[in-house]
């Protein structure tokens, strides 16, 4: 008896293991994600390449476990509205667009790891729009703007924390393949610049397993 109870008495000061990221668990993370474009585009009207600003948003991820370290994750976010222009001129136009990207993620730890590495590839779908020129650009003469949708490859790398069996801290970083056309009227002659946005996005955020 005596044996028992101190048996119980050690068991009950060791530290609780947080089992994490097993096979069917789905969970979802929320946080901030900035985009960052790295890519430029063609020579627009011989004044050089298109400058395409940052933008922040809400950014929201989905990903069930197919096994104790392949997860499917789905990227959404709060649409990302970023201004383009040229830097001889300022900014011309603002473009929205949608980047939902599914990934494919392998997590190099057991399930009884706090810290959970991983790293994915996927898919990318960007979708654009609501684009319009301001003032600048409508004085410049230019006008009916449109930007193509674009399907492309994606990297990520991330890190999560396990709070608690169900919270966890979440930090990573996608690259996305996108390559687009911006096609608009300068005048009475219609332009088409290829433009490689390219831009790496980075995630700081929050999770919850259901």
């Amino acid at each position: 008896m005596k044996l028992n109870v101190l048996a119980l008495a050690v068991t009950a000061l060791l530290p609780a293991v947080v089992s994490a990221h097993q096979a069917g668990d789905f969970f979802m993370r929320a946080g901030a994600v900035t985009v960052r474009p790295t890519g430029g585009s063609d020579n627009v009207l011989g004044l050089g390449e298109f400058d395409v600003s940052n933008n922040t948003q809400l950014g929201l991820t989905f990903t069930y476990m197919a096994t104790d370290n392949i997860g499917v994750e789905l990227l959404g976010a709060t649409p990302f509205r970023h201004k383009v222009g040229l830097a001889s001129t300022g900014t011309l136009a603002t473009v929205h667009q949608l980047p939902p990207t599914l990934m494919a993620q392998w997590y190099f730890m057991g399930n009884t790891s706090k810290w959970q590495p991983y790293a994915a590839i996927g898919v990318n779908y960007t979708m654009f729009y609501d684009s319009d020129f301001n003032q600048t650009g409508r004085d410049a003469g230019l006008s009916n703007l449109s930007v193509k949708n674009s399907w492309g490859i994606a990297g990520q790398v991330g890190l999560d924390y396990q709070l608690t069996p169900d919270w966890m801290l979440n930090a990573s970083v996608w690259y996305m393949d996108i390559n687009t056309k911006v096609r608009f009227n300068a005048g009475d002659q219609r332009q088409s610049i290829d433009t490689h946005i390219n831009p790496f996005a980075f995630f700081l955020g929050a999770g919850y397993r259901f």
